[in-house]
C-alpha cells in the first residue's frame, strides 16, 4: 500500500528521536508530544472509567441476572485481557494514531482496514453520546435540582430522559472546548481527572465492603423468579462488556507520548488491569452493602441508592460528585480518542472533507475539526432520548457491539498473519529494548482473543425484546443496534464506491525497516 496524503509525502525531519519511527511510517510530526508514562495510563483508564460506566450499567445488570451477575466480570476481564495482550504487540510496533484503522489496514489490506476504523470511529462516537447519559444516574441524585426537565429521574421514565440528553448535550459542549483549546490542557484535565477517580474508587470500595451487610456468597444467588441462569448471566455480562472497552486508547495516543513503543503497550494492560480490578470490587461491594436486594430500588437507581442509603447522604452524595468528575472526564477522553481516529484516517484521505479534518494547529497541537464533529455528532444522538426511554439501553449496547466488531477485525487479521508467519516478532523500542511481545503465547492468546470477541459482539447484538424494547416503543428498537451497523456499513460502502477512484490507500505497508 502506498499514501498519496500529503503528510505522508513531504515528512519533516524528525525533531526527537520519538518522531523517527513515525517518519519511518512516512508521516511527519504534527501533533504535539507531551504525554509521559501517567498521562498514557490515563488516557486509555479515563475511557474505561470503572466509576461512569458501572454506575451507569449496574442497575441493567443486576435487574436481569441478580447478584450472581458479579461473576460476569472476571469472565468479561479475561477476555478482554487477551486481546489487551495482542494491541499491546501492535502497539509496540505502530505506534500511529487512529489506531485500530492502522492496525487492521497493516496487517490485512486497505479496504478492510477503512471499515475497521470506519466502523471503530462511528463507535466512539456513539459511545461519547452514552458516557454523557451517565449524567443522569449520579446528578440528581446528589441535588434534586439537577432534575431539569420533569420529575422523575429515572433514565427509564420519559422525564429522566430527556433530562439526560440535556445534562449531555451540556457536558458535550464542554469537552468539546477542551478538545480545542490545547494538548496540554487536555493532559492536566485528564490526569487530574483519572487521579480523583483513582482515590473515589478506592474510597468508594473500603466504605462499601466496611458497610457490608451480608457475605460474598450472595454472588451465587440469582435474580428472584430467574429460571434461565445463562441467559440472565449473558444479558448481565452487558455491564461489565460496556465497561471494559477503551484500553486501546493509549495506542490511539501514541504519537503524542514519549518514547511510544515502550510507553503504549504497558499502559494498555496496565490501564484494563487496574480498571478491571476497581471495578470488580465496586460491584461487589455494592452487592455485599445495599441495604435491599429484594425491594426492586437496586434494580432501579443502582449503586447512587447503595451510596446514599448505607453511607449516609452527605458521605453519599461527596463520593457522586467525584463520579460527576469521572464522568466529564470519561467523556473527554472518548471523544479525544474518536477525534484522533478521524485526524489518522482523513490525513490519508480517507474522509469526506479530509483536507478540514486533518488539520492541526500549530500552535495547540489539537486537530479542532475533529472535536466539533465528533461533538455535534455525539449530541445529535442524545436527541433519541427525547423519543424514549428505551434509546438509553439502545444506544449503550450498540456503542459496545460496534467497538467489539471494531477490535475483532483487527484480531482476525492478526491471526491470519501469525498463521502465515508474517507478523514481525522482533524489534527494539526506544530506549533498545526488546519490544513487547506474547512470544510462543502469541498464537493460542490470539485465536481465543477472537473467538471471545466474535462471541460477545453477537451475545451483545442479539435482538432480545425483553432487552432492548421492553415498553413496547417500536420493533426499531429492538432491532437498533443490528439496524445501526447495517446502515454504518452501508453508508461506507457507498462512500467507497462512488469516491473510490479519489480514496488512497491506508497507509504505506509495514516493513522490517520501520520496527
Amino acid at each position: 500500500m502506498t499514501s498519496t496524503s500529503p503528510a505522508s509525502l513531504r515528512p519533516d525531519p524528525p525533531r526527537s528521536p520519538d518522531d523517527t519511527s513515525l517518519t519511518a511510517f512516512g508521516y511527519r510530526q504534527e501533533l504535539h508530544r507531551s504525554l509521559g508514562r501517567y498521562a498514557s495510563f490515563a488516557a486509555g483508564f479515563s475511557f474505561i472509567s470503572v466509576l461512569t460506566t458501572v454506575f451507569q450499567f449496574f442497575a441493567f445488570g443486576f435487574a436481569f441476572g441478580g447478584p450472581v451477575f458479579f461473576w460476569t466480570w472476571p469472565a468479561v476481564l479475561l477476555g478482554q485481557l487477551l486481546v489487551a495482550a495482542c494491541f499491546a504487540e501492535l502497539a509496540a510496533r505502530y505506534p500511529i494514531s487512529g489506531a485500530i484503522y492502522q492496525w487492521s489496514s497493516r496487517l490485512s489490506n486497505a479496504t478492510f482496514g477503512w471499515f475497521a476504523g470506519w466502523i471503530m470511529v462511528i463507535g466512539q462516537i456513539v459511545v461519547v453520546a452514552a458516557a454523557a447519559l451517565a449524567l443522569q444516574m449520579v446528578m440528581p441524585a446528589i441535588w434534586s435540582g439537577f432534575q431539569l426537565v420533569g420529575g422523575d429521574p429515572a433514565p427509564t421514565s420519559a422525564t429522566g430522559a430527556a433530562n439526560a440528553a440535556v445534562l449531555g448535550v451540556v457536558l458535550l459542549a464542554l469537552t468539546t472546548l477542551v478538545n480545542v483549546l490545547d494538548n496540554r490542557v487536555l493532559s492536566m484535565v485528564n490526569r487530574v481527572g483519572v487521579t480523583a477517580e483513582i482515590i473515589g474508587a478506592i474510597l468508594i470500595v473500603v466504605l462499601l465492603l466496611t458497610h457490608a451487610e451480608r457475605s460474598p456468597g450472595i454472588t451465587f444467588h440469582t435474580a428472584e423468579g430467574s429460571t434461565d441462569l445463562l441467559g440472565a448471566l449473558l444479558v448481565g455480562s452487558f455491564m461489565a462488556a460496556y465497561v471494559m472497552i477503551g484500553f486501546d486508547s493509549a495506542g490511539e495516543m501514541s504519537e503524542e507520548t514519549h518514547h511510544p513503543r515502550r510507553t503504549a503497550p504497558r499502559t494498555i494492560l496496565t490501564a484494563l488491569g487496574a480498571a478491571g480490578l476497581l471495578g470488580g470490587l465496586i460491584v461487589l461491594g455494592g452487592l455485599l452493602a445495599a441495604p435491599s436486594l429484594t425491594d426492586g430500588r437496586l434494580a432501579v437507581d443502582g449503586l447512587s441508592y447503595v451510596l446514599t442509603s448505607s453511607l449516609g447522604d452527605g458521605v453519599g452524595r461527596l463520593l457522586l460528585a467525584d463520579v460527576v468528575v469521572a464522568i466529564a472526564v470519561a467523556t473527554l477522553a472518548i471523544q479525544t480518542s474518536a477525534c484522533r481516529m478521524l485526524f489518522s484516517m482523513a490525513r490519508d484521505g480517507q474522509l469526506p472533507f479530509s483536507a478540514r479534518l486533518a488539520r492541526v494547529n500549530p500552535r495547540t497541537g489539537m486537530p479542532g475539526a475533529p472535536a466539533v464533529v465528533v461533538g455535534a455528532l455525539a449530541a445529535a444522538l442524545l436527541l433519541l432520548n427525547f423519543v424514549s426511554p428505551d434509546a438509553f439501553l439502545a444506544i449503550g449496547t450498540t456503542c459496545i457491539v460496534m467497538l467489539y466488531l471494531a477490535y475483532a477485525m483487527v484480531t482476525g487479521p492478526l491471526l491470519v498473519r501469525r498463521l502465515k508467519g508474517t507478523f514481525p516478532a522482533g524489534g527494539t523500542d526506544e530506549t533498545g529494548k526488546p519490544l513487547f511481545s506474547l512470544g510462543r503465547w502469541g498464537l493460542p492468546v490470539n485465536a481465543l482473543a477472537l473467538v471471545y470477541g466474535l462471541f460477545m459482539t453477537i451475545n451483545l447484538a442479539w435482538p432480545r425484546a425483553e432487552v432492548y424494547d421492553p415498553s413496547g416503543s417500536g420493533w426499531w428498537f429492538q432491532w437498533f443496534t443490528l439496524l445501526f451497523l447495517l446502515v454504518t456499513v452501508g453508508v461506507g460502502v457507498l462512500y467507497r464506491m462512488t469516491r473510490g477512484s479519489r480514496v488512497s490507500a491506508a497507509g504505506p505497508a509495514p516493513t522490517d525497516s520501520t520496527l
